[in-house]
């Protein structure tokens, strides 16, 4: 695979905006925000960067931000017991990065990085519930790609003893049906993922469908047999399934 550098942005005190792809003195291109892990990381480790591998030679620019809990070296296997521990606390970091990554999009817009009428968002497994979160503030957003998408917070074992707190029933990505159903979105999740929950997954898109104005809303859902620990896996050919349908959306 190909080997990816990434700059970054100072997109507003203490927002880094991190991207790759096309110099950004050709003038604004088709973008896609991408979250998986770290900024830098989504953007140029493998496997975690594939879509922006196969995507490498087109004309679209790839952003991301560090999610919560994952900067100045922390682990990202500890993250969502972070969270947990911070939320029962009451410290809003959902809503921390939300504004910073709405500021991000707002610089990128303003800044004549990106074409405003063709962006997309995605995510892998937590990047693709902060995408969802994302896409819901920012209309902009026309296309959703999710990989493996963590969907319910409740569902994982860290959240396990606080799956009643009203902050984690607010934060289900269902409470958002009604600002993102009319969007154009793809799931890919394993017929057995136990980190995520495939069932909820399943369950939340056609949740999706159900609130969708047109009678055939665009949202997409393809299973696959799971691979890797806990089925929480994506092979190198559901990234590039994925990547060539924002591709194809982005040129639309």
């Amino acid at each position: 695979m190909k080997i990816l550098t990434c700059s970054a942005l100072q997109a507003a005190p203490n927002v880094t905006l991190y991207h790759t792809g096309p110099a950004l003195d050709h003038g604004p291109l088709p973008a896609v925000f991408y979250f998986t892990l770290t900024g830098p990381d989504s953007l140029t480790v493998d496997p975690y960067n594939q879509p922006v591998q196969f995507l490498s030679d087109q004309w679209i620019r790839f952003f991301s931000l560090t999610l919560p809990a994952h900067e100045n070296g922390l682990s990202p296997h500890n993250a969502l017991s972070v969270w947990a521990e911070d939320m029962a606390k009451g410290i809003d970091i959902f809503r921390e990065f939300l504004d910073a990554a709405e500021l991000a999009v707002e610089f990128a817009i303003r800044q004549k990085l990106v074409d405003p009428t063709k962006l997309a968002v995605a995510g892998l497994s937590r990047g693709a519930f902060f995408a969802s979160h994302l896409a819901a503030r920012e209309k902009r957003f026309r296309f959703i790609l999710q990989f493996a998408p963590l969907t319910r917070l409740e569902k994982t074992k860290e959240f396990q003893s606080m799956k009643h707190h009203p902050i984690v029933q607010s934060l289900d990505l269902f409470a958002l049906a009604p600002q993102i159903a009319d969007r154009h979105i793809r799931f890919y999740v394993g017929n057995r993922d136990t980190r995520v929950d495939t069932k909820s997954c399943i369950e939340f898109a056609m949740h999706l469908v159900e609130r969708g104005k047109s009678r055939s809303p665009s949202i997409e859902l393809i299973m696959s047999p799971s691979i890797g620990q806990y089925g929480h896996g994506t092979s190198p050919e559901i990234f590039r399934q994925g990547a060539l349908w924002l591709a194809e959306s982005l040129k639309a």
